[in-house]
């Protein structure tokens, strides 16, 4: 029993056959039809099962097995929704503002090798020293009451926010775009060198110089309001499994992040 309405399993079985037609398939010629293609791909996501058990499951190959499951994977990230698209629906929503933030999604260890070299030996490029763990940072753009509306692809953990968000080609372009008289995008101090466009607290002067009182209350009523933003990175790594830790190749994450798909199709919401 998957933990789970039967719309997303529906919805990605669709999608496979879709693929499949596509590409030419002859129907009865896979090992699985789309239909256990959609459980096994789901099995993965929400109850983040092995690989191996998967293929033991449905009596498959392993080679099989991730095959499938990256198929599974490309399908919902070619469906996942785009950056303008999203944003065009939280503007007819008529949404005040949206929230930029970011998450790191944990991996195995990686021996990539990064940049930056300490003690003579370089840092692994998927390593976080902010989080002290090895992932990839996807950047999430949620609604008000941070629904998820958006997911980035993956940059490395070794990066920091603001240079993840500025390496996605487009999105301050996006936001910019959005951005009015009557809408804002919030973000957190992990933004601040785009303060200009972004809506960003009020940074702490070094001591023993203070916050005025009107810029300590600025701040708390943008931490209020901007709270909820946690929301969409929790809601999807709490639905799915394997969000918590990701064994495949890191440069994967910004693919499987595309399960918002399946959150949006379980809760019949994307905006």
């Amino acid at each position: 029993m998957l933990p789970t309405g039967e719309h997303p399993a529906v919805r990605l079985s669709q999608l496979l056959a879709g693929e499949r037609c596509e590409r030419g398939t002859r129907q009865g010629r896979g090992a699985l039809g789309p239909w256990r293609h959609a459980v096994l791909v789901l099995r993965w996501f929400l109850d983040a099962t092995r690989v191996a058990q998967l293929a033991v499951d449905n009596g498959i190959g392993l080679w099989t097995a991730y095959r499938y499951l990256h198929e599974g994977i490309d399908v919902l990230a070619a469906a996942a929704p785009g950056l303008h698209g999203a944003l065009l629906a939280a503007q007819l929503a008529g949404h005040t503002h949206v929230q930029l933030d970011d998450t790191l999604v944990r991996t195995d260890r990686n021996k990539a090798a990064g940049p930056t070299v300490v003690n003579g030996k370089p840092v692994d490029l998927w390593w976080s020293g902010k989080h002290h763990h090895h992932g990839g940072n996807v950047q999430v753009v949620t609604a008000p009451d941070g629904w998820p509306l958006w997911t980035s692809q993956v940059r490395p953990g070794r990066e920091h926010d603001l240079t993840c968000a500025r390496a996605h080609p487009g999105l301050f372009s996006a936001l910019d775009a959005w951005t009015d008289t009557d809408r804002v995008v919030l973000a957190d101090l992990g933004y601040l060198g785009e303060a200009d466009r972004l809506i960003c607290p009020i940074k702490k002067p070094a001591k023993p110089a203070r916050l005025t009182a009107t810029q300590r209350t600025v701040n708390m009523l943008h931490s209020a309001t901007r709270a909820l933003a946690e929301r969409g990175n929790s809601l999807l790594k709490t639905t799915f499994k394997a969000l918590r830790r990701v064994s495949l190749c890191p440069w994967r994450i910004g693919a499987v992040t595309a399960a918002l798909v399946l959150l949006h199709t379980e809760h019949e919401r994307t905006i």
